[in-house]
């Protein structure tokens, strides 16, 4: 019975891999020998007659060593059968012998002995092979020329391929000359037995048998195969390695197509923002994939592809790659789906929520170049991209000559830009807004008005009463750092605290200014019984020192929007005047800047080195009269996880390639 190829993908040999057999094809026997020699293989099988042994009337070929090997006879592409090729060394035995009475032959005798020795060698060497059931013989004829007739000398060998039998057949195998000049010469050989072996999965466990008989002694090795295509395997774990010398090997890999084991592995990757323009795709393993930018709005619906413009990418895991933005923006986040497989998505990060704060109530609008350099526009939305102007009854048709005009003027944030168009973030808050207080206006009476004005007080009373606000002041020493403030920024707005940072309002600093923001903001926060938090770093340190005079001028190496220069001018005064206590509380990270770096000036509040001194920082914001935070271990360990692999970041190397400015950040 035809055997499929790859149970037969065995090896016999010392060296620790695994071999592929050598593959013929067509079912024809065929015979050839070494150089110089000539052979001719018999049509069809003889008798197996072995004969007596006969004495040798002159030079005559003999069989000498006999070997026998495994290859594969295939009919089809994927249907072999295991067969065994022997091969037979040969040797000349014996020489001519002079006459004993010359003087009687005369010269009569030696033109024929002169005939014979200038004349070829020829031998009929005989194959026969036993296994059970199957019995066979072939009859191979050999010449060898005369100038390599010499007696003792061997003159090449001969290969028969080949004699089809069965995994775990025990063959025999017999060659001699006829006739016979010599014992013949044997050779048993066991076949190889296959081990059964099954392997099955239950949830995480995955259970593996392997039937053997018992007078079979087989090793077991597990390893881990990185290199897809060809067979390279890197050996991950010996567990076992077979006792026997001659070891049969077989390979198998239970869990290429399993979908529990692609399942594991999705569940594992990670998808890391390394700097605002790159990120990396973490897995354990290598899967074909491929990523694509989506835009994700606040209401819910499912996170819709840009593309056009944006095409999907193959993804290199393990490996830093960049986006093709120029702006981030929270409601932009990465889809990673299999390749050819775009009815599921298996992984979805929005990389700049922590950094630029929650998702935003933004139109993304689309804009296409035409052949004539003409443009149009269309307004992203879940029921497909809406052109502008339009008469359709969708949101970004209303306001679609709003959005026309905020584009003109200025106020949309551009994304992306490329020959084939751009990608512009619009807001739309101030249009919602004014169109519920024309509702308002047209359908409450003054009395209704004023009704909900006093519930709506009542409601801030009593939200100011149980959530406590915190200001987060920090120098912007470098883009690592940035991204620490706003890991630690949205940790702390999960909890009942109202979180206000620089990171999240940038537009609003931009129009107002720095210091007037600042005021703004640490007014509100003291009013609201809130807490305003300095966070120290290196950066930080040095404008304190300045501004105290105790040190040299700090470099101006901060961006337009850094607001800690500015909260210098109101916050000094409160800590020279005593006044810093239960207002203001100070932090700093761990490995990043020690506590006695900081001024002893700012010591007069409350300094925690987080995240290891977290528990009483938060108990420090949590404050007298606001709600509680729960049981303060679970909440810590809760921000912990949030800053750590943030924290970790800012000590690791930069990758290679990834551009300087983010390995300035990084320094």
């Amino acid at each position: 019975m035809p055997v499929p190829w790859f149970l037969l993908s065995l090896a016999l040999g010392r060296n620790p891999a695994v071999i592929s057999l050598e593959r013929i094809v067509g079912p024809q026997d065929a015979a050839r020998c070494s150089p110089g020699l000539s052979c001719h293989l018999w049509d069809g099988d003889m008798l197996c007659l072995l004969g007596s042994i006969e004495a040798a009337p002159g030079p005559v070929l003999v069989p000498t060593h006999l070997q026998a090997e495994l290859v594969l006879r295939c009919h089809q592409e994927t249907s072999c059968d295991l067969c065994v090729r022997v091969t037979v060394q040969l040797a000349v035995h014996g020489h001519w012998e002079e006459p004993e009475d010359e003087e009687k032959s005369g010269e009569a005798a030696e033109p024929e002995l002169k005939e014979l020795r200038n004349a070829s060698l020829q031998a009929q060497v005989v194959l026969s092979f036993q296994a059970y059931s199957t019995a066979r013989c072939v009859l191979l004829e050999v010449q060898v020329p005369a100038a390599r007739v010499q007696s003792g000398q061997a003159v090449g060998s001969l290969v028969f391929d080949c004699f089809e039998a069965a995994l775990g057949a025990e063959v025999r195998i017999w060659s001699y000359t006829q006739p016979r000049y010599q014992k013949e010469l044997n050779l048993m050989q066991q076949l190889p037995v296959l081990p059964w072996l099954n392997v099955s999965t239950d949830g995480d466990s995955v259970h593996l048998v392997l039937n053997v008989s018992e007078e079979q002694h087989f090793g077991l090795l597990l390893y881990w195969n990185q290199v897809q295509g060809s067979l390279k395997p890197w050996w991950h774990r010996n567990l076992m390695w077979p006792l026997e010398p001659d070891p049969v090997r077989t390979s198998i890999c239970p869990f290429k197509e399993d979908p529990q084991a692609h399942r594991n592995v999705w569940r594992a990757a990670r998808v890391q923002l390394l700097s605002t323009k790159s990120w990396r795709l973490d897995m354990p393993c290598s899967l074909p994939a491929e990523v694509m930018l989506c835009w994700q709005s606040p209401g819910g619906d499912p996170c819709q592809p840009l593309m056009p413009p944006l095409s999907p990418e193959n993804v290199t895991v393990n490996k830093a790659s960049e986006f093709p933005v120029v702006e981030g923006h929270p409601n932009l986040c990465v889809q990673v789906r299999k390749v050819r497989s775009w009815e599921k998505v298996q992984l979805q990060e929005c990389l700049w929520s922590d950094s630029l704060g929650p998702l935003k109530d933004d139109v993304l609008l689309v804009e296409t170049q035409g052949s004539q350099h003409n443009r149009s526009l269309c307004a992203l939305e879940p029921t497909g991209c809406t052109p502008l102007p339009s008469r359709a009854t969708t949101r970004a048709a209303h306001l679609g000559e709003q959005l026309l005009e905020d584009l003109q003027s200025g106020q949309c944030l551009k994304l992306w830009n490329g020959d084939l168009g751009a990608l512009w973030a619009c807001p739309v808050d101030k249009y919602v807004h004014r169109r519920w207080a024309l509702v308002w206006l047209a359908c409450l009476l003054l009395a209704a008005v004023l009704l909900f004005l006093l519930l709506l007080r009542k409601d801030r009373g009593k939200a100011a009463a149980g959530v406590r606000a915190a200001l987060l002041l920090y120098s912007a020493d470098n883009t690592a750092f940035e991204s620490l403030v706003g890991s630690l920024a949205t940790a702390l707005s999960r909890l009942p605290l109202r979180v206000a940072v620089d990171l999240w309002s940038r537009r609003e600093l931009s129009a107002q200014g720095p210091l007037a923001w600042l005021h703004a903001q640490r007014r509100q926060t003291l009013q609201e019984r809130g807490v305003v938090v300095l966070l120290f770093s290196p950066g930080a340190v040095a404008l304190c020192r300045e501004w105290l005079q105790d040190g040299p001028p700090a470099p101006r190496a901060h961006g337009p929007h850094d607001a800690f220069a500015a909260s210098l001018s109101c916050v000094l005064p409160d800590f020279l005047q005593g006044r810093a206590s239960g207002r203001y509380v100070g932090a700093c990270f761990d490995g990043l800047l020690a506590l006695d770096a900081v001024p002893s000036l700012f010591r007069a509040a409350p300094l925690f080195s987080l995240p290891s001194q977290l528990r009483g920082f938060l108990s420090a914001l949590q404050g007298p009269c606001a709600a509680r935070f729960g049981r303060l271990e679970d909440s810590a360990e809760q921000v912990a996880r949030a800053l750590q692999p943030v924290l970790d970041s800012c000590f690791r190397p930069p990758p290679r390639g990834l551009g300087p400015e983010l390995e300035a950040g990084l320094e």
